[in-house]
């Protein structure tokens, strides 16, 4: 049996990258060209990838999508809250800084 010069997540992400691609009318023309160059694929190799994948009608999403969106999410919410809070905090010194620099 062959081994296969890519790994497997490079070999899922650039087959992912190029499908979603090819599905936008903007972006169809040379998508295999441009995503192999992107991920350091051979064209050809991608291409053939493409192809088995299309003639599979595989779900181009993997299913942890949901659970890493709302991870994502998550991390997001807390980084605005410590924003708010070195905002806050940046106004409260800054001022007192002001304050003391004008007695």
């Amino acid at each position: 049996m062959p081994t296969s010069k890519y790994l497997p997540e490079v070999r899922e992400r650039a087959t992912r990258l190029a499908l979603e691609a090819r599905r936008d009318p903007e972006t169809r023309n040379g998508a295999i060209a441009r995503i192999a160059e992107q991920t350091n694929v051979n064209k050809e190799a991608l291409r053939n990838w493409v192809k088995k994948a299309e003639a599979a009608n595989l779900p181009v999403e993997t299913e942890d999508v949901q659970a890493r969106i709302r991870r994502l999410e998550k991390e997001n919410r807390e980084l605005r809250k410590s924003n708010d809070i070195l905002r806050s905090a940046t106004a409260f010194f800054g001022k007192a800084e002001f304050d003391r620099l004008q007695k």
